[in-house]
Formats: structure tokens, sequence, C-alpha cells
């Protein structure tokens, strides 16, 4: 009640004007965006999820943003920065070191009527909030019996960085998502970033929101105005003939080096970004694989149990009769990842690896035929 109160005066500070715009709740349709301004602008990443954060607080006084630094310090990459300044403490709250605590928090709020996005500073650290994720985040709106939703974002970066160390490259992608009731969703581009980070909040699903930690730098267009993206959909990148390639995040990049060389090459790959880790988007995926009969999957989580693990699994089960080759996964060493930048790399994906696995689908294909 005490969070309540505090947000509703830090909201009388920011005006009427915004809570006014928070009576028109748009309808989402699935692979839809819908775009009320158009004039694009190039940002780089971390700004471009502020610009969403700051559009959606205005636009909604019930958003609200915790989690370690992210008042006064800006949050470890810059995504709140001077968001206290606009909104107050009690809406950007800096939480203590404490993630159990401050994720149950920010579930309690969401339960009660607030949209909390609460910041992970790294998503491994979420770890030590695995409890509050799985057991209630996931599983209150079932077990309440619809009673309660759980309109939550928890976002932050992942990934392996340069030299972060292997408690900071975690990729939690694989651990959650086993819990039922969550969805995940990573980002790739600036685009991207901001359509899907607005979109999340105005969900009144529990989304877990992966950013990479080596993406918050890159520039892009984005659009001003009211631009939201599908959390469902995919992303075609590059469309082909020869094999599909299904990726995600930071290894978006890494493939498209790959697809450079490979079109010297005189290969045509087509490229997905799969965006939606949970569910996926069984539609785009099943109309490229009937296209090109091949599948393969690259992606930064560990190869045992990891995404590309229960993508192939579930091409393996549906769309069998359409693969001309197995699937083929390129995944992250099941190791710790090396501090050492030469050990770090090659526990991960590199464009070379990327361009022989085409190669090689490709090549067997021919000397069946």
């Amino acid at each position: 009640m005490a969070l309540h109160t505090s947000i509703a005066r830090c909201n009388a500070r920011v005006g009427r004007a915004s809570a006014a715009r928070v009576a028109v709740k748009p309808q989402y349709v699935r692979g839809a965006a819908q775009v009320v301004a158009a004039k694009k602008k190039e940002v780089m990443m971390w700004e471009a999820l502020r610009e969403a954060t700051d559009e959606e607080m205005e636009r909604d006084p019930t958003v609200c943003v915790m989690g370690e630094d992210v008042g006064h310090y800006g949050g470890s990459y810059k995504v709140t920065y001077d968001l206290y300044k606009k909104y107050g403490d009690m809406r950007v709250l800096d939480t203590p070191i404490c993630e159990n605590g401050f994720m149950g928090m920010g579930i309690g709020a969401a339960m009660t009527g607030l949209r909390p996005i609460v910041e992970g500073m790294n998503m491994g650290f979420l770890l030590l909030a695995f409890n509050q994720i799985s057991n209630n985040c996931g599983m209150l709106h079932y077990t309440s019996g619809g009673q309660f939703k759980v309109p939550v974002v928890i976002r932050g970066p992942g990934g392996v960085g340069r030299q972060l160390g292997a408690e900071h490259s975690q990729r939690l992608e694989s651990y959650f998502q086993s819990i039922p009731g969550v969805q995940l969703v990573a980002v790739s581009t600036v685009a991207n970033a901001k359509a899907l980070l607005k979109s999340a909040i105005r969900s009144d699903n529990p989304i877990i929101f992966f950013e990479h930690v080596l993406l918050y730098n890159i520039k892009g267009e984005t659009h001003d105005g009211d631009y939201c993206q599908s959390l469902e959909r995919a992303e075609m990148v590059r469309e082909g003939t020869d094999v599909s390639i299904f990726t995600y995040s930071r290894m978006r990049y890494v493939v498209m080096q790959a697809v450079a060389e490979l079109e010297k090459k005189g290969y045509n790959p087509e490229v997905i970004d799969l965006i939606s880790l949970k569910p996926f988007d069984m539609e785009t995926i099943s109309k490229s694989i009937k296209k090109t009969r091949k599948a393969l999957i690259v992606e930064e989580c560990m190869k045992t149990g990891g995404i590309g693990a229960s993508l192939s699994a579930v091409i393996n089960e549906s769309l069998f009769d359409e693969l001309d080759h197995q699937v083929l996964r390129l995944s992250s060493q099941d190791v710790p990842t090396a501090y050492a930048y030469e050990l770090e790399a090659a526990t991960i994906v590199q464009p070379s690896q990327v361009v022989d696995a085409v190669e090689k689908m490709c090549s067997k294909v021919a000397v069946a035929v």
C-alpha cells in the first residue's frame, strides 16, 4: 500500500495528461506492428530501451522500475539514466542487493495493479531470485484461479561479454524456458528492442526480456511514437533458399558475418531471428523449413538443455518429413566461460563454424541427389 501511495504522489508531479492517455489500451494482433508515428532516427540500443521505458512510464502511471542502481546511477548500462529526475525515487526505485527480495516485491506489486519493470544488474544474479520467478511469477495467475495477473517485465544484460568471467557470462534463457506461465523474448536490434519492450510492458503476462551485454552500443533506427511489435513473432532477417538458419540475440550478427562469406561461395541461406524463445513462432519456422528443407540452429546458449535443443526437438517432432538433412546445432561449449580472451572465444560460436556447417549440409544433399 505504501508503494502504491508513494507512486501516486510521484504521478501527480508528472501531470494528469499522461494518465489520461492510459484509457486507450491498444489491441494486439499477432505479428502486427502498431504505428502511430513513423519518423525514424538513429540511436544506440540502450537509448532505445530508455526511450521505451520513458514513453511507457509517461503513458501509464502504473509503470514503475525497480532494481539495483536503476535510480541515481541510471542502471548498469544506463537504460534508466536520469529517469528518477522525471518520475521520482519511488517510481524508479533503487533496491538493496537482494534479488530474491526485490523480485518478490515486483511480483507482489504486479499482482496488486502496478506494471513493474524489474532490472537485474546482470541476468546471472537473477538465479538468486529463481524461486520468485518460477513459483510465483509464472504460476500465480493459474494457482489463483485467474484472480491475479502478473504483468511484470524482468529485464537486464546477459550473455558472453568480453572477459567478464564465468559468473558474469551466464545465458539464463535455458534456465527459464521450462517455467510454465512465462514468456521469453530476446532482442537483437535497436528497432526491435524498443518496440518489443513497449509491448512487453503492456502485456498482462510475465515477460523475461533478454538483452545482450555487447549490443547496448550498437546503433540503428527506431520510430518515434507508439510503435509496438508482436512478442510472439520471429523476424525474417534474410530470405534464402538453401538452408534455414535460426538464431537470436548477438548470434544474429555472427550469422550475418558468415552469410557474407557464404554469398561469395554461391550459397543462399535464409536467416530468421527467433526473438520469441518461448513460445516459438512455429508458423514462420515451418514455412522456412518447408522451403529450404534444411535447418541450422545457431545460439550462444549451452548445447545441453539449451534453446537450440528445444527447437531441434520441436522441428524433428513436427517437421521431420520436410527435412532433407538432420537438424544441426551450433552452441556454446558445456564449460564455464573462461576469462582469457582466446579461451573465451573458443567456447562460443564463430562465423567460420557457421560457414562450415552450411557447406556440410548443402554438400551432403548434393551428393545424395
